[in-house]
């Protein structure tokens, strides 16, 4: 069996980025998401566009029946990996009182369990014989406590913290960890309405999918840690570390609209 990369949420449009992008470089693919048709068709596209091999397996991450049945399947099939790309991720925007306890558990579930078990039951069936790579995405939004993206925000804070603490960790058997920090991702038909809200800072804030796949990647094979796209979007994190929490957290909750009555979930 080949050693393969693992990428989930492969079928949504950053998802599909990073395996055109891995397969144009040769890599042999894992692909998960929720759609089977999606995932065949993705799948059968790669391989015969790019000559490699691609496996597919449908997985609920947010159900943890779901997740337990593709960790059986790789482990009874032996399956073995060099890498591992996390995309699958959610965001319900709003203030936190009006969210439903559902909404909210689903942040949680697909941002952080999902992501941390993923990661450790695709650790378990690593190949042993090549040096291995993780790209987790998190967000520009980890760097700020945001309101109306407050638990969306949190999320991706603790990836980016969890994600630098495992790398540490996986640089003594010979691994590598990225985090992925975007800002907007014109990925949805819904994120694209959300960036063009925004108006300029929308624009200039927003990176194409395939640029931020290969760069992200080159970033990653150069055993980088964080990765920002975008020069705007670094000099944002950069002016956010210097001004005090507090006042970011005001002036974002203002950008937002968070101070008007008419503002809900």
């Amino acid at each position: 069996m080949k050693s393969l990369v693992c990428i989930t949420g492969a079928t949504g449009g950053l998802g599909r980025a990073f395996a055109a992008e891995c397969a144009a470089r040769g890599w042999d693919l894992f692909l998960t998401d929720l759609r089977e048709e999606q995932l065949s068709d993705l799948a059968l596209g790669l391989s015969s566009t790019y000559g490699i091999e691609v496996l597919y397996g449908v997985c609920d991450l947010t159900s943890t029946q779901s997740r337990l049945e593709l960790f059986q399947r790789i482990k009874e099939e032996n399956l073995r990996f060099w890498g591992l790309i996390n995309i699958a991720g959610i965001d319900c925007e709003g203030l936190f009182s009006k969210k439903t306890r559902e909404q909210i558990r689903m942040i949680l579930r697909l941002n952080i369990e999902a992501n941390l078990e993923m990661t450790h039951a695709i650790l378990e069936a690593r190949d042993e014989n090549r040096q291995f790579l993780l790209i987790n995405t998190s967000s520009l939004a980890s760097f700020y406590p945001m309101p109306v993206k407050a638990t969306y925000a949190a999320s991706k804070r603790f990836l980016l913290n969890f994600s630098l603490a495992l790398r540490e960790e996986l640089h003594k058997i010979g691994g590598t960890v990225t985090v992925l920090c975007p800002a907007g991702l014109p990925t949805t038909e819904g994120a694209r309405r959300g960036i063009a809200a925004q108006g300029l800072m929308g624009r200039i804030t927003t990176k194409n999918v395939g640029y931020v796949a290969a760069k992200t990647i080159d970033h990653a094979l150069k055993g980088h840690s964080v990765y920002i796209p975008g020069t705007v979007n670094r000099l944002l994190k950069l002016m956010g570390s210097i001004i005090p929490p507090a006042f970011v957290t005001r002036l974002i909750g203002i950008r937002w609209g968070m101070l008007s009555p008419e503002k809900g979930g």
